[in-house]
């Protein structure tokens, strides 16, 4: 199907998914399967503009493919039966794939993965939140620092059968004040990589040139300023961050 046909078809609707926050639907265009948040489901948050989170999601996606990670499905705006709202292509995930994982303490794999926190679950008994280790993650990890996600939870991470992992529901990004939370903190203080480091140069050329144009109309300037300072900030540095501010660093729930 062509670019011209997802924004133009008939988006047919059919089902939702009810544990979402925010009114979420599956549907289709065609044969081509999608899910579709309308504007007009989102709830008021306390501390993100109403009505933005559709914006958010797509300007998620144009930074990904400026970085050229692949991390979020192509993701755009268009009408559908409850007006305009975020239409992202579906990802069918295989169920036996985990990216993060909340496992008893003894039951820890020997290596590939690297330890968020620990704690107690309802029965007292001790169990670790983890994650892989690997490059898909690392990279996600990365992109979520440069677009200050909020809700970076174990279930927004698709692990695919191919091994390749994508991000979803960006919808608590690009805040202009840090508010980072997410389950991959395993990398904090570890170098970035070169490779890594091209991507984040990538992204801060595009932003002076029509990438910056594009997430102009989806962003505010201060969140676009913001943005260009967390590139910065990054390369300088050249290390994963840490969590920075007085907010959770993880969210809840984690899944």
């Amino acid at each position: 199907m062509s670019p011209q046909e997802l924004l133009t078809a008939e988006l047919e609707l059919t089902g939702r998914i009810t544990t979402a926050s925010n009114a979420t639907f599956l549907g289709s265009i065609g044969e081509v399967r999608v899910v579709y948040k309308p504007t007009a489901g989102e709830k008021p948050l306390w501390d993100f503009p109403h009505g933005t989170l559709a914006h958010r999601e797509v300007a998620a996606f144009l930074v990904s493919e400026t970085l050229g990670w692949n991390l979020v499905p192509h993701t755009w705006l268009r009408d559908g039966p409850f007006g305009e709202g975020m239409v992202q292509l579906w990802q069918e995930p295989d169920p036996a794939r985990h990216a993060v994982k909340l496992l008893p303490t003894e039951q820890l794999p020997a290596r590939g993965w690297k330890t968020v926190l620990r704690g107690q679950d309802d029965n007292g008994q001790l169990v670790t939140l983890l994650h892989e280790d690997s490059p898909e993650l690392r990279r996600m990890a990365i992109f979520d620092a440069l677009v200050n996600n909020a809700d970076r939870k174990g279930d927004h991470i698709l692990a695919m059968s191919d091994g390749h992992r994508y991000g979803v529901d960006h919808g608590l990004s690009f805040h202009h004040e840090p508010k980072l939370r997410t389950v991959l903190w395993g990398w904090i203080d570890q170098p970035i990589s070169e490779e890594e480091l091209d991507g984040i140069d990538q992204l801060t050329q595009a932003l002076s040139r029509e990438l910056g144009q594009e997430l102009a109309k989806l962003l505010s300037s201060e969140e676009l300023s913001a943005l260009a300072d967390r590139c910065t900030a990054l390369r300088q540095t050249g290390q994963f961050p840490a969590p920075s501010s007085q907010m959770p660093a993880v969210p809840w729930p984690v899944f």
